[in-house]
């Protein structure tokens, strides 16, 4: 027998959801996360994967992959600590650091464990953490768990950031302070204001902590954000996913050898968890060494991301403030903007719409994601639908 509250409790809130807008349905592909992909028979431009480079169906990675799976089999067997680390487990991490030009690092499961790994790892309830306001879900869990006191900082507000600063270092209740930021805010595609953030560390001598998910492959000639303001020597912990731009799964903290050798033995997803399989670190780490070689795939995805950005302001769509190939059609409502979605899936183009609580109320938007395998051809069709889609609907 079921719990007749349980139920209660999900239809209503269910309901409610659906009938604010809010409610988001999944779909399944077909095939493959590509350039293109097909849901229920459909072919559609997709406009919603994280896969910026195109790797994710590089036949390279495939081939890694499958040759990992014949030397090694499906699955590491055991958690890093035990006997679960294979010897691509450490030509990963080995080449991480070097791609990251850090001393070492760490390789998780995911970017979301990494965050929840990494803070409660170093950070406790003697501690406080300064967290940009709009930072990821991830981000604001693993400081929920390392109980140590949150303190938000208004969204790239420098100002604000070494105004509580100031107040949390002059209090004297605090042990360790850290700042922590999105390299690359996911959701609008600024870029955080990594030069100002240490220096103010440096002036208050705070941890400097930094998600670069969005920034790795991206920015820096692949190498990320931090690289792309020369702070490589600046930066204590920088985190980063190996599900976006690198093209497969998993996440990684890169920083001193001291930090890492301390997250290896008591960061509790790297302790508690089966390591990552080895199709996967060999496909990535076959990601890696094509990031390291050449810049080619990033110098496409800029130029597909300028040529897309262009279109939609020339139709007159609000894109807001992004530096980077993460563009937001900004619509507002939360309704209007499910049905701006669904009618661009009508008519052939995948973007999913984006609304509370991933985004504050009122800021609903269709986020668009392109990456170096869009060609001309698709992003002009793009833009075409845009354009029918959004003077049907008045919003252009």
């Amino acid at each position: 027998m079921t719990s007749n509250t349980l139920q209660q409790f999900l239809m209503t809130n269910l309901d409610d959801l659906k009938e604010k807008g809010l409610y988001n349905t999944i779909d399944t592909l077909d095939g493959s996360n590509g350039a293109k992909i097909k849901i229920k028979g459909r072919e559609l431009i997709n406009l919603s994967s994280n896969n910026y480079l195109g790797l994710a169906t590089d036949e390279r990675l495939k081939d890694a992959a499958i040759k990992a799976v014949e030397d090694y089999g499906v699955g590491a067997g055991a958690v890093r600590t035990i006997n679960g680390t294979l010897k691509l487990h450490d030509e990963l991490e080995a080449k991480l650091a070097d791609f990251k030009h850090t001393e070492a690092a760490i390789a998780y499961q995911s970017g979301f464990n990494c965050n929840m790994a990494a803070i409660s790892a170093v950070m406790d309830k003697n501690d406080a953490i300064l967290s940009d306001e709009l930072n990821h879900a991830s981000i604001i869990d693993g400081c929920r768990l390392s109980r140590a006191k949150t303190i938000r900082f208004n969204h790239s507000d420098m100002d604000d950031l070494r105004q509580k600063a100031k107040e949390a270092t002059e209090s004297g209740l605090y042990n360790k302070i850290m700042v922590i930021t999105d390299g690359v805010f996911s959701m609008d595609g600024d870029i955080a204001k990594l030069p100002e953030i240490v220096q103010i560390a440096e002036e208050f001598d705070l941890i400097t902590y930094v998600d670069d998910a969005h920034g790795s492959g991206v920015l820096g000639k692949g190498a990320g954000t931090v690289k792309h303001f020369g702070l490589s020597e600046k930066i204590d912990f920088q985190i980063g996913t190996l599900s976006k731009a690198i093209g497969v799964v998993g996440g990684y903290v890169a920083g001193k050898k001291h930090l890492i050798d301390w997250l290896k033995v008591r960061s509790r997803p790297f302790l508690f968890s089966t390591s990552l399989t080895p199709a996967d670190l060999a496909a990535t780490i076959t990601s890696i060494e094509i990031l390291s070689n050449s810049t080619d795939l990033q110098e496409k995805l800029w130029e597909n991301s300028e040529y897309l950005k262009n279109g939609l302001k020339k139709l007159g769509f609000n894109i807001g403030e992004s530096e980077t190939p993460i563009t937001p059609c900004i619509i507002g409502d939360e309704v209007t903007t499910q049905h701006f979605s669904k009618r661009l899936n009508d008519e052939g183009v995948y973007a999913k719409s984006i609304v509370f609580p991933t985004v504050p109320k009122g800021t609903g938007r269709v986020r668009n994601m392109p990456t170096a395998a869009h060609t001309k051809e698709m992003l002009d069709d793009t833009l075409a639908i845009y354009e029918k889609v959004g003077k049907e609907m008045n919003l252009i």
